[in-house]
């Protein structure tokens, strides 16, 4: 069970190489989270993830899971639960792509849009069930700001980010009431592997603050987190923006 604040004792990682997810579990782990399962693609990467939450005292397991192998999700997951109740599903995998050339292959855009929509439904219902059945828990979902109104540059991803900012809105909803908080992140830009090599983006962050928001969300039981939180209002003003100008401003 959660502990006073409202902060996990057992935390489920979907996406356990993520450097947001890491630093979360991190943070938790010095609030005395003390069982973390990881899952992922099996890697060196995924272990060494594995070595650093340890080294901080807590409890790890590692589990292979691929986003885009929705046919073996309800197996490897039910197993998991069958563990044992958890207090907090992270859903935290996803892939920025390349825009450029993914447009121009059907099977590089379709796995952009399959990881990160289709196999976070799958996924993200799967564990809403679980947290339902046992009456309690949170699913929180990372979605991104690049989800909010689409962009030249990135419409891919964000296009599904946008899908799955939707849906988890959408799961929050039919399981209200049921014990079960879901809360969606949208961060803007994160200084993470995923955009090494990106130029920063205007009021970009760090996974560390992502985290913290995190934390701060979860204590108020909050449905939305924007990361920063200024973005809510920059947004706003970018939905009022006329298409032609929009357009130019971010092709």
């Amino acid at each position: 069970m959660k502990d006073a604040s409202g902060l996990p004792q057992s935390l489920l990682v979907l996406g356990g190489t993520s450097d947001i997810a890491l630093a979360t579990a991190a943070r938790f782990a010095v609030h005395r989270t003390r069982t973390v399962w990881l899952a992922g693609r099996p890697t060196p990467a995924l272990e060494e993830s594995a070595d650093r939450l340890r080294a901080l005292g807590t409890q790890v397991r590692t589990v292979p899971f691929d986003a885009l192998d929705t046919g073996r999700h309800e197996e490897t997951l039910g197993k998991i639960f069958a563990e044992g109740d958890l207090d907090m599903v992270l859903l935290a995998f996803g892939v920025r792509g390349d825009q450029r050339r993914d447009e121009q292959t059907a099977a590089q855009a379709l796995r952009v849009a399959q990881t990160n929509y289709t196999g976070a439904v799958s996924a993200a219902l799967l564990c809403g069930q679980a947290l339902r059945r046992q009456g309690h828990g949170s699913l929180v979902v990372l979605s991104a700001v690049a989800g909010e109104r689409a962009r030249r540059s990135d419409y891919l991803y964000g296009s599904s980010k946008a899908g799955l900012d939707t849906f988890a809105q959408g799961l929050g909803d039919a399981l209200h009431g049921t014990g079960v908080h879901v809360m969606v992140v949208r961060p803007g830009f994160v200084r993470t592997k995923m955009t090494a090599g990106l130029p920063a983006a205007p009021l970009a962050t760090s996974p560390e603050a992502v985290a913290e928001a995190i934390e701060n969300g979860l204590r108020r039981r909050a449905e939305l987190v924007w990361v920063p939180g200024v973005l809510r209002w920059v947004m706003a003003v970018v939905q009022l923006l006329p298409r032609a100008v929009f357009r130019r401003l971010t092709r």
